[in-house]
């Protein structure tokens, strides 16, 4: 029995060492009789419990480097491939133990087919996960930077093995250049999607750009690799590679079809609701078929896995096997490859019979290679520096497919070890800076920006841009006739980003899904519930569009953990610059006016938003809000709102929303705002003696200067709406919260809807004795109070607060301190109805 190996040595043979030799070592099977109780067999001299063995050692390292890089923001990738390299002969394969019971010969063989097995289950993964339908839409730059990133890369791995093979007295097989070059070349699709998930670029033209471009990246290389492995295999004549790439693309055409039709046929004539796990086993059997008859045509396994994973369509299905093995292949079959690489990696010798300036000078130049390509494109076509930057370094990422590549070269002869160490250590080189760079280029300063996208401080005839979120066909109805209401006109249009939330389950990264128009989107990772209810949402959302001329639609599915959706909404409204998120309430009404069950993890996400959205945000509680926006013998019922005001930000940006509806045909608009009253007024400003000295005048400060800012706001709409008949304005003197309950409940208790501010971080004395307890914080003072009040009809209820941008994450909000007050003193109490008033 024979077999090639680096660097051991195992008991008494005695191995002579060669930097660039290839040795055949012979071994005896030996089966030691030991003294114990439990068997005559030393288990260390079999193969399976080395196995078992390696894989637990190199499992628990992985994840303790997991949890030291973490921090960092480094992926999962790189900490399994520095647990393979620290169990190599460079570091602790050094002492003998390791060597000998950990890493011995004998057990290499075993290791390496489990690792075979381990890439091919996962190419098969990824070809499942990759989707193929942003090719058909790709844009000038995604394609620039796929062309680009495959042509000066190529040509770096070309130039610097050449380099490499000008300094070496046996020459290593030219044919290392083509291994190079590809995994230079090489984008991994499914470490960059998971990167960009854990850097919530996913949703962001920047990660949309990335992904299209991996796509290409990723299957030109594949072919690349086909070619090279086949003319390998063939001693570089075509008559011998032809056959096997002709017999690859019959076998891609000829199953794809027959896949497909007898996946439907099983979900056809399946019984029960969803994919049983016969029909998973039945699938996974097909892999080892695929990979078979690859080999057969003289690729490896993996193509065939790979391509297999490609004709399994999107939908339940492949939702389902993703949940069910994903875990398993990435955390128990992968590692043995990190091991095997690790193995075949000796950084202790990297820098032997070469300079370390020159060594140095290749892993730069074949980590920067990927970077400069891209960095020049977009820097061509005028793309931002930072955004360019970024994008190179996304498009660098290599992950488990680039080790896949540089083994297979290996396996082939195609590097020495010293050469396949400089291309690791490149890789881990390329792999950490992705993390650091990129969060830096695209850090939380940009929601700065926000500062002079406010409603209050946009024209109510502005461009206004919403994203609107639903989390099912139950928000439907409310979200779309607030956006009707909104008053989308051409020369106010409002741009639509329409989200439907779902719960990301059983998965490692979250995903976006755009809804085309004209195309049915692919859904594949939302079983056949989930995707008719976002075909059903879509289709809502579009007609919406077709029936307001001055309404752009763009709908989108967010797949997401309820944990972390807040994140991912956050960074798509920073990246499509939203002056406000709309989202339901996580409770519905019920026919006779009380609630149904509250959805936790929906009332989290909520929670979640309002503490850290970068743009204000609307929070609808729909009582019944569809049934006046229905047409009646060729009429339309009309639309009252009330928005009632006290004071602070949330109030005006609150009142700019209510200004911006009220120029809807339908809309009638009750502007009520509640003032101190004599006594009202004495007792706050009375009220901030009990303060501590130092703090008076800060106060005092902070209430006239949200005074006088309301007082204007309130003027410049008063001018602007004075001979408006839909709009009325009335002022109310109240000296506490019971009054402001009792005004509403006497005078303002028939409309159809509320807008109200929710007044985060300011306590007012208007609203004094009404926040003693509060069941939803969410919904600030006056929201709560207005669904917990008995009014003949229930009212919906929208709840806005304006975003506080902050440097460093803070959440101190000095322009809305608690201690804010109204101190308006002397104003008497008058209504003003439009109808009457000729000006101020």
């Amino acid at each position: 029995m024979s077999h090639s190996q680096e660097f051991y040595t195992k008991g008494k043979y005695k191995i002579i060492y060669g930097m660039r030799n290839e040795f055949t070592i012979c071994y005896n099977e030996t089966k030691p009789i030991v003294n114990n109780y439990w068997q005559s067999v030393n288990p260390m001299m079999k193969t399976l419990p080395i196995f078992l063995l390696q894989l637990s050692v190199v499992i628990a390292i992985g994840r303790v480097f997991m949890i030291v890089l973490r921090p960092l923001r480094q992926p999962r990738f790189l900490s399994q491939l520095l647990a393979g390299v620290l169990l190599g002969p460079g570091a602790l394969g050094i002492s003998g133990r390791v060597a000998n019971d950990l890493t011995p010969f004998e057990g290499s063989m075993f290791l390496e087919t489990m690792a075979n097995l381990g890439v091919t289950f996962y190419m098969f993964l990824v070809g499942l996960e990759m989707d193929l339908t942003p090719i058909q839409k790709m844009g000038k730059t995604a394609l620039s930077v796929a062309i680009s990133g495959m042509l000066l890369p190529l040509a770096a791995g070309v130039g610097l093995h050449s380099m490499a093979l000008q300094r070496q007295t046996v020459r290593a097989p030219e044919m290392g250049a083509y291994f190079w070059s590809i995994a230079l070349t090489l984008t991994s699709f499914p470490d960059l999607a998971r990167m960009l998930s854990d850097l919530k670029l996913m949703y962001t033209d920047l990660g949309k750009t990335a992904l299209t471009a991996a796509v290409v990246n990723d299957l030109s290389c594949w072919c690349l690799l086909v070619v090279a492995v086949s003319l390998i295999n063939g001693e570089k004549e075509l008559y011998v590679a032809i056959p096997v790439l002709v017999g690859m693309t019959i076998f891609w055409f000829s199953l794809r079809p027959l896949i497909r039709k007898i996946l439907r046929y099983i979900s056809a004539t399946s019984k029960e609701a969803t994919t049983s796990d016969k029909h998973i086993y039945f699938i996974l059997s097909l892999v080892f078929l695929s990979g078979f008859v690859t080999e057969l045509c003289g690729a490896h396994s993996i193509f065939g896995a790979f391509m297999f994973g490609l004709m399994i369509p999107g939908g339940e299905l492949g939702t389902t096997i993703m949940d069910k093995v994903e875990e398993f292949v990435v955390g128990i079959l992968l590692p043995p490859i990190f091991l095997i690489t690790g193995t075949r990696t000796n950084i202790q010798y990297i820098f032997a019979d070469y300079s370390v300036g020159l060594v140095i000078a290749v892993v730069l130049l074949a980590s920067s290679a990927k970077i400069i390509s891209a960095l020049l494109v977009c820097l061509y076509l005028k793309c931002p520096v930072r955004d360019s930057l970024a994008l190179g370094v996304l498009m660098n990422t290599k992950g488990v497919l680039a080790l896949i590549i540089l083994n297979e070269g290996r396996n082939m002869k195609g590097f020495d070890q010293q050469t396949f160490s400089w291309i690791v250590v490149a890789i881990a080189f390329m792999t950490a800076i992705i993390g650091p760079i990129v969060s830096y280029t695209h850090k939380s300063e940009r929601h700065l920006k926000y500062m002079d996208r406010h409603l209050e401080k946009c024209k109510t005839e502005a461009p206004i841009r919403i994203l609107a979120c639903v989390h099912s066909t139950r928000n439907l109805s409310a979200m779309i006739t607030l956006l009707e209401i909104s008053n989308a006109t051409r020369k106010s249009p409002i741009t639509v980003f329409a989200v439907h939330l779902v719960e990301l389950a059983g998965r490692a990264s979250a995903m976006l899904i755009f809804h085309d128009k004209d195309k049915t989107a692919d859904t594949g990772h939302t079983c056949s519930r989930e995707k008719a209810e976002a075909e059903q949402i879509v289709s809502a959302f579009e007609s919406f569009e077709d029936n307001n001329h001055g309404a752009t639609v763009k709908p989108l599915t967010a797949v997401s953990p309820y944990a972390t959706m807040h994140e991912d909404v956050n960074h798509f409204a920073l990246d499509k610059i939203a002056n406000i998120i709309l989202i339901p309430f996580h409770r519905r009404s019920d026919p006779v006016g009380g609630w149904t069950e509250e959805n936790v993890q929906h009332k989290l996400v909520n929670q979640n938003l309002l503490a850290t959205s970068p743009c204000s945000i609307g929070l609808l509680v729909d009582r019944g809000l569809t049934s006046f926006a229905e047409s009646q013998e060729g009429t339309q019922q009309e639309c009252r709102i009330a928005m009632l005001f006290v004071e602070g930000t949330d109030d005006r940006e609150a009142l700019a929303y209510a200004w911006r509806m009220a120029g809807t045909p339908s809309v009638t608009l009750s502007v009520i705002r509640f003032v101190p009253g004599k006594d009202g007024s004495e007792f706050m400003e009375n009220s901030g003696d009990k303060e501590e000295e130092p703090d008076i005048f800060t106060a005092m400060f902070e209430r006239e200067t949200q005074k006088q800012l309301d007082d204007d706001y309130i003027n410049q709409f008063r001018f602007k709406t004075m001979h408006d008949q839909s709009i009325a304005y009335v002022e109310i003197q109240v000296n506490s919260g019971d009054q402001i309950v009792s005004a509403i409940s006497s005078e303002f208790y028939d409309f159809d809807l509320y807008v109200v501010g929710r007044g985060h971080g300011s306590a007012s004395q208007l609203t004094a004795g009404l926040s003693t307890w509060s069941e939803f914080p969410e919904l600030g003072v006056m929201g709560e109070t207005l669904i917990s009040m008995n009014l003949e009809t229930p009212a919906s209820v929208l709840v806005v607060q304006q975003s506080h941008p902050v440097s460093s994450g803070s959440k101190k909000f000095t322009s809305n301190s608690t201690k804010d007050v109204f101190g308006n003193k002397g104003v008497s109490a008058f209504v003003n109805h439009r109808k009457s008033v000729d000006g101020f």
